[in-house]
C-alpha cells in the first residue's frame, strides 16, 4: 500500500514520528508521500528522510492554498520565481509540486489563484506531477489545468471532494482521483460515488494525516497505519477486493509519481 498524502512533517507528529512510520510498517504501507504546507517548512520537511533513512519516503514541495492569507513577506516573494525557489530546494527524495490549489473555504481567492498559475507553471518547467487540493472550487480549477497543459506532467486531485461526474473531467485532463477517510464514513455518499466512478488506472489512496481520519480512527489522530481502513473503504465503494484495491492503487502510485518508484 502507499499513502500518497500524508503530512508526517508537522507537529503532531514531533513526539512520536519514528513510532508512528515503524507502525506504518507493520500495516503495510511501503510508500509514503509527505506534501509541502509552505515555503518556511521546506527545509525541515527535506530534512526528514535523512531522519529517517529506511522510511520509504517522498516528497512534494509548494504552497497549501489555505496557508496562503497568512505567507509572510519572504513567502510572498518566491511566488513569482517559485519554479527556480523549488528547484533550488529539491533533493532527489522531491518527486512532485505541491500541495498547490484553490480553496473555498481560505481567503484571499485571487492570490490563491496567482500563487496556484505559479505551481503549474513550475510544474511543467520541472517535469514533476502536481499534488492538488482542490474545495468548492471545481468550477473554475479544470479550466485552469486544461489552460496551463497541466496534463504535460498530470499528478492527482488529493483527497477528491468532487462528485462522480466530476471524476471524468479530471479523467480527461490527465489527473488520477485519490481519496482519504471520507470514502469509509457511513453516512459520506458522494466519496463512495466519486470513488466507484474513477477509472481503474486513475485510483489513488491515501491518509491525509494527521486529518481526515477513517471511520475506525474517528476522534484520535490520523497517521498511515489507517491506510488499510481507506482500502477497505476504496473496496467496499467498487465492490472489489480489498488486496486488489492495495496492489492497484500502489502500481498507480508509482506510474503518477515515477520519480519516487524507486523509494516506494
Amino acid at each position: 500500500m502507499i499513502d500518497t498524502h500524508c503530512h508526517l512533517d508537522v507537529d503532531a507528529f514531533a513526539a512520536d514520528r519514528a513510532a508512528v512510520l515503524a507502525r506504518a510498517q507493520a500495516a503495510g504501507v511501503t510508500g509514503l508521500l509527505v506534501p509541502a504546507i509552505r515555503p518556511r517548512t521546506w527545509a525541515a520537511l527535506t530534512a526528514l528522510p535523512a531522519a529517517h533513512p529506511d522510511a520509504p519516503l517522498a516528497l512534494a514541495l509548494g504552497i497549501h492554498p489555505q496557508v496562503v492569507p497568512e505567507l509572510d513577506g519572504d513567502e510572498r516573494a518566491l511566488i513569482d520565481r517559485l519554479a527556480d525557489a523549488i528547484a533550488a530546494a529539491r533533493t532527489e527524495r522531491v518527486v512532485a509540486v505541491g500541495e498547490c490549489g484553490l480553496d473555498g473555504n481560505a481567503g484571499e481567492r485571487i492570490l490563491q489563484g496567482a500563487v496556484f498559475t505559479a505551481h503549474l507553471t513550475a510544474a511543467r518547467a520541472l517535469g514533476l506531477p502536481l499534488v492538488i487540493h482542490v474545495i468548492r472550487a471545481h468550477e473554475i480549477v479544470p479550466a485552469m489545468l486544461a489552460q496551463a497543459r497541466a496534463h504535460e506532467v498530470g499528478g492527482v486531485i488529493h483527497s477528491f471532494s468532487g462528485s462522480a461526474e466530476l471524476v471524468k473531467v479530471y479523467a480527461d485532463l490527465g489527473f488520477a482521483c485519490s481519496f482519504a477517510g471520507p470514502v469509509t464514513w457511513p453516512r459520506a455518499r458522494k466519496p463512495k460515488w466519486a470513488a466507484a466512478a474513477v477509472p481503474a488506472e486513475r485510483l489513488l489512496a491515501e491518509t491525509d494525516c494527521p486529518d481526515q481520519s477513517p471511520e475506525g480512527w474517528r476522534g484520535r489522530r490520523n497517521e498511515p497505519a489507517a491506510l488499510p481502513e481507506v482500502i477497505a473503504g476504496l473496496a467496499q465503494a467498487r465492490d472489489a477486493d480489498p488486496q486488489a484495491i492495495a496492489a492497484l492503487t500502489a502500481a498507480n502510485a508509482r506510474r503518477v509519481f515515477p520519480a519516487a518508484a524507486r523509494f516506494w
